[in-house]
């Protein structure tokens, strides 16, 4: 059943896959990232055009069409997952993180089946060293949705019974 949290959830990310649209366009088309190859903006930050045929990092990089269908499938697959996740979730925060990975993964999933390769600008680094490899709107989305699962997930772990644990050493 769609609850109010469930379609809050699917309108994050159908907001998160526009807006990363909206700036993989301005990026390749009004800046001309593509053509400039780098914007520098900041000591620590600047627009770096790069194609990522892979995934995170540029893990598994498709070097055929058979590779990148394959990519395809499985991004599509875990996107599909996560929707199942959302749907079936009934805490608002984790629905909302769950949104943000689904409109990142969408917003990846469009340039891979359009382009071939995703479209990476965010370059964040410490003079020469780059502590993440460049990345854009979707990939912040996608690490702050599972982050925030991650946080929720360690808060709402049980703590122990202290007293039943007592118990059980006196019964023993």
């Amino acid at each position: 059943m769609l609850t109010r949290p469930r379609i809050e959830g699917l309108g994050l990310a159908l907001l998160v896959a526009v807006v990363d649209r909206i700036v993989k366009a301005v990026m390749v088309g009004p800046l001309m990232l593509r053509d400039l190859g780098v914007i520098d903006l900041l000591p620590f930050f600047d627009l770096r055009y790069a194609e990522n045929y892979g995934v995170s990092f540029g893990m598994f990089t498709a070097t055929s069409m058979e590779m990148r269908y394959g990519l395809i499938i499985v991004t599509a697959l875990i996107a599909l997952g996560v929707t199942v996740w959302m749907l079936r979730e009934t805490l608002r925060g984790d629905i909302l993180a769950l949104g943000l990975v689904l409109g990142g993964a969408l917003g990846n999933i469009y340039d891979r089946l359009t382009l071939g390769y995703v479209i990476d600008y965010a370059d964040l680094h410490i003079g020469e060293w780059r502590p993440f490899a460049i990345f854009n709107l979707a990939d912040v989305a996608i690490t702050f949705g599972v982050l925030i699962l991650l946080a929720r997930s360690f808060k709402s772990r049980e703590k122990p019974n202290d007293s039943g644990d007592q118990t059980a050493t006196e019964n023993a």
